[in-house]
Formats: structure tokens, sequence, C-alpha cells
């Protein structure tokens, strides 16, 4: 495939992505099980491998998932009690499920994998139809950064060293006017052998977000630096927000 799509990165990573991500932490999981009403249902948006759907099922909630990436959702059928989470095919912005959910989640900065903000937009508008009224949209992504890239916007850095075998080496190329950075990830994985992986995002700023849900009909109720709800400040690198429909509208 010669164009960065949805798919291309389920088609790419699948084969190597549960080695590379570390299990979920359980403040995740109890900050999500919280969130999902009684009794407790959630909605994953790009539900992947199921790194977080498994363990909040294990916790309780039923979990209902998008995602486009047959690859990906075949890492979750292959693990136990994978089979039992219903799964819609398809572009996860367009959240295409006919019943409504106290709870919609989007984990590990995939709402930048929407590569124009007219898209994002557009998630956020289809997310709110999806919540019950009072029902919240629950997502986490990384604060941009823009010292990471030189006056060329471009990056050339280790991204990590887990060992004298593994790491991993980032090449990327900032564009500031579209807010978009592409890049490939070159890992050597702990078997010696090497993958270039491709990543491509559409950067948005927190206080767009927070636009982009007023333009749907969600209000930032809350805003940390991680689920374990730690205060979210001018030095975090991250940050979960937690959008709210209105119990009744007008």
């Amino acid at each position: 495939m010669s164009e960065y799509d949805l798919g291309t990165y389920g088609q790419r990573w699948a084969p190597f992505y549960d080695s590379i991500y570390e299990e979920i932490d359980t403040a995740t999981i109890g900050c999500l099980r919280a969130l999902a009403g009684t009794p407790p249902r959630a909605l994953e948006l790009a539900i992947g491998s199921g790194r977080v759907a498994l363990p909040l099922a294990g916790a309780g909630v039923s979990v209902t998932g998008i995602d486009i990436s047959e690859e990906m959702i075949s890492l979750l059928r292959a693990k136990p009690g994978g089979d039992r989470i219903p799964v819609v095919m398809g572009d996860f912005a367009d959240v295409a499920v006919e019943e409504t959910f106290p709870l919609v989640y989007l984990a590990f900065n995939t709402l930048f994998a929407l590569l124009d903000q007219a898209r994002q937009v557009e998630c956020f508008q289809n997310v709110a139809r999806a919540l019950e009224p009072g029902g919240r949209f629950v997502l986490d992504t990384f604060v941009p950064d823009l010292g990471r890239y030189d006056h060329l916007g471009t990056r050339m850095g280790v991204s990590s060293i887990s060992n004298t075998e593994a790491h991993a080496y980032e090449l990327a190329i900032h564009d500031p006017l579209s807010q978009t950075v592409i890049s490939h990830q070159v890992r050597r994985l702990e078997d010696g052998s090497t993958v270039v992986l491709p990543v491509t995002v559409r950067y948005a700023w927190p206080a767009e977000m927070d636009l982009m849900g007023r333009l749907a009909g969600l209000v930032l109720e809350d805003r940390w630096g991680w689920y374990d709800r730690r205060p979210f400040t001018e030095r975090s690198g991250q940050h979960v927000s937690v959008y709210r429909k209105a119990r009744t509208q007008g």
C-alpha cells in the first residue's frame, strides 16, 4: 500500500504489536470502569488487539469494539475471552453502532490517526450520537512537543533502549501547518530482527480538542495527566480528557 490510511497501521504493526507494547496499567482499567455506568457498558473505538477491552471486560464491563483492521482483530480473537467481545468492522470515526453507551473511549493517541481536522471533528460528533444523555467520551493523547523537531521540521533520534538487544529509532518529518508528523520507527527486536513500522498522525492541541467537543455538544468535565487522575500541568506530556454529553437537550 503506497498511501497511509487507517488500515496501514494494523497491517504493518499487527505482527509485532503485542510484543512491543506493555500490558495496560490497572489505573486505566479502574478509571474506565468507574465511568462505565450501571450496568457497566462501554464502546471502544479502535479496539485493536484488546489491550484495554479484555481487562476491562474482566472487570465486569460489557465492551463493544470498532476497528478497521482484520489483522488486529485476529489478535483479539486469539486471546482468552476475545471471541466474546462484539466488534463492528469499519472506520472508528464513523462510530457505526445503533445502540448508545454511557462510555465511549479512544486510547493511545488514536484520535490523531485521523489525518485532518475535519475528520477529527466528525469523530467527536459521531461519538456524541452514540452517547447516552450524561454519557462520557474519554480519550488520551500526547501533548504536542514541537521541540522534538529541528528547524527543518525533522527528527532523528533514539526512542527507546529496553535491553542490550532491543531498541527503537525514530525518523520523522513534521509539518506545522497541517499539524502532521510522518514517521518511521526502526525497531531492532529481541530476536535480532529489524522492522520498519510507519506511523502518521495529525496532532491536535488540548484547547483545539475542547472546541471539537463543544461543536459536538460535549463539554470538558475533567482533564488529568493520566488515568490515575494525577493533575494535568504545563509540564504534562500527555493528558486524559473526559467530555460529557448533557443529560437533556436544549
